[in-house]
């Protein structure tokens, strides 16, 4: 499968035809989000709502505890952070396993996604956690090819500047930066997701 870049929004888009088959099994209630429609889960998280757009965009901080933030159409944004930890007795690849499930939950739940953004971080302070975050862009980047989604990684220094004004901002910089945006984040990485939003739709015209 082959990928053509969108050098005006930087999105990688996929371009092979998908003959594999569409049956997806249905996620587990526990990897289930909760709420039943996007605009309930917007309410919940404080109704923070951004304007209107002909895309929906998902935007991801990838590890074991990842971050999201969805802007539907109607600019009810939706945002929280979900674990893929593995449980006891399980197989190392059921962590991306459920991720994937949760991603087509996700995309069920907005009715579809037009875009994904996630945090592309190029160094990490210990092993696992460089294991967790190859595995997890390597599923994301898969489901989006599966779907015909465009996806592109943004920096980490990118993320900050936009921000807080600072590429070397402290997670506290950056959750400050997205409460003063009216987003109720209780989350770094939740706040990192949401950094990455705004970052896509003050600079990729989504």
């Amino acid at each position: 499968m082959t990928s053509k870049p969108d050098f005006r929004h930087g999105l990688t888009h996929p371009t092979a035809n998908n003959r594999s088959s569409p049956y997806v099994r249905a996620p587990k209630a526990e990897l289930c989000v909760a709420l039943s429609a996007v605009s309930e889960i917007a309410q919940a998280n404080g109704g923070d709502t951004l304007p209107l757009s002909r895309t929906t965009v998902l935007a991801l901080d990838l590890g074991t505890t990842t971050g999201w933030a969805l802007r539907p159409r109607d600019g009810n944004t939706a945002h929280g952070f979900v674990s893929f930890k593995t449980q006891r007795f399980e197989g190392g690849g059921m962590r991306y396993l459920r991720f994937k499930r949760w991603l087509t939950e996700m995309k069920a739940l907005a009715g579809d996604v037009h875009a994904v953004y996630f945090e592309e971080v190029r160094r990490h302070v210990g092993v696992d956690a460089a294991h967790v975050y190859g595995g997890l862009m390597a599923t994301l980047t898969t489901w989006c090819e599966h779907h015909h989604i465009p996806y592109q990684g943004v920096p980490v220094g990118t993320i900050k500047k936009h921000a807080t004004g600072k590429g070397n901002a402290s997670k506290d910089e950056v959750m400050a930066a997205m409460r003063a945006l009216g987003h109720p984040v209780t989350d770094d990485n939740e706040a990192d997701a949401l950094a990455i939003l705004h970052w896509a739709i003050d600079t990729q015209e989504v």
